[in-house]
């Protein structure tokens, strides 16, 4: 954004800020006399736990409406924006009317807007067409990003209705409301008791809640693909009691997804009729057996040379193809939904590249320790510099801040240490050397101030996320804000300059995540679905969909340049793999789960992988990169089960590693589907 667009932006978010603190008077109350209701408050925005932003609100009457107006600001990341909605009730509380604008520069947009008559309500969200309805018993108007203050009219719609089992949400499905117990909080030197509730219906999955005996919302922690928390000013100091507590209810939920999907453990399971792509070579071996004991594999042969024990567990894979388990090594596995969704598309091992650590550590330790259901996860500590621009609370701004950094994170089971990128040429420089004393590896982002992936590499990073900014390993002489995103849209680089790059890289032994997906769908013209690119976008959940099938999206040319570009990419991209510098597949979430297909399929499509070589990015080359290549990333005998279990040879047409219809991890088998349908996504149809 230039510098001028950023600035009428933020005088815009000022003006409308100025704007509700003329219309927000009176005092706050805790009446539960709707009639003459006058309330004004504001809650606190994190991301990660580093606050980014403010939603200040009002509630006043009107004749017979109650009158809810919500002005949202945030800087995220150096990214200005702004949400203002107003919501009208009925005096009983049933919904009247609601609108909710997201402002961008001297516009605003309309997200979603809600009108009723009669017996009927219309609905309106931003990319899709109106619907109309007839008005259910109780209902409210709902969409995944609906700001604080109207959630809290939510909660009081629910207690003045006798809590029901349920509410029907506009213009789709329903919100459950569960109270699962009681947090103590330290306001202004006194304790105060709050109800904490999980709620469903609203984001992917459930989102903790925590409400006061008068009924307003306190605070919420919500997910969607990343952590955001929401608390109401004066309560900030409990920041941690609401973590916890989120947590804690993740961690449950998880617990069920367990004890509904996951069956007894057998000591032996013998997979019969398969065809087997050990991921070694381009040899599909037909009409098999693989023997696995205690979660390892015993033996491979064909069904004629192996003996199959009398107590084994016998699954008959005829006329599938096995290979093994897919890595996703940019994740963001912010919520517990990602567990089914992993498994049910044959993910068996994820590095989680940046998440709140109270909750990574947690789920990573019930998988691991605890038996869940879930993938393996590897966590890498994201880290970043001082300044608005910084991602998440964990900041390394001095010497001494780094070295607790990293010890932090060392304490807590990480592999990896995270740049991210407002961090200052020191401080990657201090976080590499005492993640290297302590065999911590370093991957992440080439920082701004530090210039060029030469420059980071000579800092001490070892990994590298995104192309677009690990690219620059090509302009050694230059750096990022000299050459800016997208660099290749317009330039032309020589051979030359490619291999030495590749020499480089070759000497440092640097392993490269492209994220090729994520340009793939931001490349998607404004207007066109997703599904146009990523075929199974569609079977998302709901709140997920919603959000992500019309992104804002490039003009038509844009598009056409931002192709122009990537293509590019991937033809060195491809280079760099054949000269044998590690690229690893990753999906940075722009397309939970799916996009690993994508990005399998884009090495193939435009890097001119083979089918086999594209599929190591996902299985022994980020195995080999994590320190793993002997316990996993391939099927041979001695190593653990990670199997995922596919309709279709995807040797044959690499499309085919969308076919996964189950999944062996860690000694367990599940079938994909009830793994789906748990996620809240739609089953794969054979």
């Amino acid at each position: 954004m230039s510098k001028n667009k950023f600035n009428i932006l933020t005088q815009h978010i000022s003006n409308l800020f100025f704007f509700l603190l003329i219309i927000l008077t009176g005092c706050s109350s805790s009446s539960t006399s709707w009639e003459e209701i006058e309330e004004e408050g504001a809650f606190l925005i994190f991301r990660r736990q580093s606050k980014i932003g403010e939603e200040n609100y009002s509630i006043t009457t009107n004749d017979s409406l109650i009158i809810v107006n919500s002005l949202q600001g945030e800087n995220e990341r150096g990214r200005i924006s702004g949400t203002q909605a107003i919501l009208h009730l009925n005096m009983d509380l049933t919904p009247a009317y609601y609108i909710n604008r997201r402002i961008t520069n001297n516009d605003t947009i309309v997200n979603y807007k809600m009108t009723t008559s009669g017996k009927e309500a219309s609905v309106w969200e931003e990319k899709f067409d109106v619907e109309t309805f007839n008005i259910p018993e109780t209902f409210f108007p709902l969409h995944s990003n609906i700001p604080a203050a109207m959630e809290m009219m939510l909660y009081h719609y629910y207690f003045k209705n006798g809590k029901p089992k349920s509410i029907n949400t506009l213009p789709r499905g329903e919100v459950s409301i569960e109270h699962t117990g009681q947090d103590i909080v330290n306001v202004n030197g006194e304790q105060e008791i709050l109800n904490r509730y999980v709620v469903k219906g609203i984001n992917w999955g459930g989102r903790t809640v925590w409400i006061n005996e008068s009924n307003q919302l306190v605070a919420l922690v919500k997910a969607n693909t990343q952590i955001r928390e929401m608390i109401r000013k004066g309560y900030e100091d409990a920041m941690q009691v609401f973590i916890d507590g989120n947590v804690i209810e993740q961690i449950n939920a998880l617990k069920k997804y367990t004890k509904d999907h996951k069956s007894k453990q057998v000591e032996i399971t013998a997979l019969i009729g398969g065809d087997i792509v050990d991921g070694l070579s381009d040899n599909t071996q037909k009409d098999m057996t693989l023997l696995i004991k205690n979660g390892n594999i015993k033996a491979i042969g064909s069904r004629s040379d192996i003996e199959i024990p009398e107590n084994a567990k016998v699954i008959d894979v005829s006329g599938k193809t096995l290979i093994p388990g897919l890595w996703d090594m940019h994740a963001h596995s912010n919520q517990v939904q990602w567990a089914p969704a992993y498994l049910a598309g044959g993910v068996t091992t994820i590095r989680d590249n940046g998440n709140e650590i109270e909750f990574a550590t947690a789920f990573r330790d019930e998988i691991d320790l605890n038996g869940a259901l879930g993938p393996d996860i590897l966590l890498a500590g994201m880290t970043d510099g001082e300044g608005v621009r910084g991602n998440g609370i964990i900041r390394a701004r001095s010497i001494d801040e780094a070295k607790e950094v990293v010890a932090k994170y060392h304490k807590n089971g990480y592999k990896q240490i995270k740049i991210y990128s407002s961090l200052e040429p020191e401080m990657v420089k201090v976080l590499s050397k005492e993640a290297h004393k302590l065999g911590l590896s370093v991957t992440g982002h080439v920082p701004g101030k530090v210039g060029n992936t030469v420059k980071a590499v000579e800092l001490g990073m070892d990994q590298f996320s995104h192309s677009g900014l690990f690219l620059t390993v090509l302009l050694p002489d230059k750096t990022t804000g000299e050459i800016g995103r997208g660099f290749l849209q317009e330039m032309d680089v020589s051979q030359k300059q490619i291999d030495d790059a590749i020499a480089f890289l070759l000497k440092h032994k640097s392993v490269l995540d492209p994220t090729i997906a994520l340009q793939v769908i931001r490349g998607v013209p404004r207007g066109i679905p997703i599904e146009s690119v990523e075929p199974d976008a569609h079977r998302m959940a709901y709140e997920l969909w919603e959000g992500k099938r019309f992104r804002f999206g490039p003009t038509k040319e844009q598009s056409k340049n931002a192709i122009k570009g990537y293509t590019k990419e991937m033809d060195i991209i491809g280079q760099f793999y054949k000269a044998g510098i590690p690229i690893v597949a990753g999906t940075d979430n722009v397309v939970p789960v799916f996009s690993l297909y994508l990005e399998i399929e884009t090495y193939h499509k435009l890097g001119k992988l083979t089918p086999l070589e594209a599929i190591k990015t996902a299985t022994i080359i980020p195995a080999k990169a994590m320190g793993l290549d002997a316990v996993t990333g391939t099927l041979e005998i001695g190593k653990e089960a990670d199997i995922a279990i596919l309709d279709k040879n995807p040797l044959i047409d690499i499309s085919n590693i969308r076919t996964v219809s189950a999944v062996i991890t860690n000694g367990n088998y599940y079938e994909s589907n009830p793994l789906w349908l748990a996620a809240d996504f739609k089953p794969r149809k054979n």
